[in-house]
């Protein structure tokens, strides 16, 4: 654990002191840039990602931050020309779609967070084809518990390769979706949904969770976990072995990987919450050497992020003004500082 300290202590400050001196790659963040699915107003959003032919698709909280009682289909598929959405499925499966995964092969993951007023439905893991069929469960609708069968509330889920499944459960409270007190942990499931293992509790210490709220896979399969109210980046193996913390990519709140590159994005830095100069926005940089080397600034960012096929980064904004933000390429020579 000498190893973890000293890699935060070198790092952290580092990245807070410096980061209006960080060059950003991208231009000015384009604020609900997508256009509503359903007419209206887009939801809270808390997922976007890639799916393995380049295809981008998001959430929309049914126009609201909740799904419970609407016919609105939440999860959507985005033509990245036009903003518009090419397809939503999912109507009447969700209460609070939160976390979304797209497997390598096309299949969609959402976790639901919250359990629906008449008890019927909430707090799974749903698979569904791009058409919109179920695929899977996992967990016990609208049944809150802290066994290998329910969860407490589930955040975000990651699939292998192989087919294996990881899932965060105990997001922070959200009321009245989401009660305080809740267990922290990672749980991991065989391709067929057989729970395997899981690691973790509340607390601040390694591997303990405050807020684990998003996952990802770099190219060695280790998986990180966006540690978000304890401002850290977990890196554990697959079987929940800690490797190491980072401190230097912000209060993360949801990832991608691309190659060496890491994107994570900050939805909520402030001095009150995380003292020391750090803002909002979505941090970029080198898996292999440690090291954040760009910040992208947005005080409206969001808390999931992706890059399409375009080269441009979409995030996902849960706050108003909610909905999609659009961050346009620069060519290198147009890189700006921040």
């Amino acid at each position: 654990m000498k190893f973890i300290a000293a890699l935060a202590f070198i790092c952290f400050p580092f990245a807070a002191a410096a980061q209006d001196a960080i060059p950003s790659p991208y231009g000015a963040p384009e604020h609900q840039w997508a256009t509503p699915p359903a007419g209206g107003q887009w939801g809270s959003t808390a997922g976007i990602q890639r799916g393995p032919h380049g295809e981008i698709w998001a959430i929309d909280r049914c126009g609201a931050n909740s799904c419970d009682g609407s016919d609105h289909a939440p999860i959507v598929q985005l033509d990245l020309k036009t903003g518009k959405a090419i397809k939503s499925i999912g109507a009447g499966l969700f209460v609070f779609p939160h976390g979304l995964h797209v497997d390598r092969h096309g299949d969609i993951w959402v976790t639901d967070g919250a359990i629906s007023k008449d008890g019927s439905k909430g707090l799974q893991v749903i698979k569904l084809s791009p058409d919109g069929k179920v695929l899977m469960r996992l967990g016990t609708a609208g049944q809150r518990g802290d066994d290998q069968t329910h969860f407490q509330s589930p955040s975000n889920v990651i699939t292998t390769a192989s087919g294996e499944i990881f899932v965060t459960d105990g997001h922070a409270p959200i009321q009245p979706f989401i009660p305080a007190g809740l267990d922290m942990r990672v749980m991991k499931f065989d391709a067929s949904g057989k729970f395997i293992t899981q690691w973790g509790k509340a607390g601040s210490g390694p591997s303990e969770f405050n807020n684990p709220h998003a996952l990802a896979l770099d190219g060695r399969g280790r998986l990180y976990v966006a540690d978000r109210a304890n401002n850290r980046i977990q890196i554990f193996s697959q079987d929940g072995k800690l490797i190491t913390e980072w401190k230097q990519f912000g209060r993360p709140s949801g990832f991608y990987i691309a190659g060496d590159k890491l994107y994570a994005i900050d939805a909520d830095s402030t001095e009150a919450i995380h003292p020391g100069g750090w803002k909002k926005g979505v941090w970029i940089g080198s898996i292999s050497e440690a090291k954040a080397q760009y910040f992208v600034p947005d005080d409206q960012a969001g808390e999931g992020v992706v890059v399409g096929p375009d080269g441009n980064m979409y995030g996902a904004v849960n706050v108003v003004p909610r909905g999609i933000t659009r961050y346009l390429k620069q060519s290198a020579s147009k890189e700006k500082r921040s």
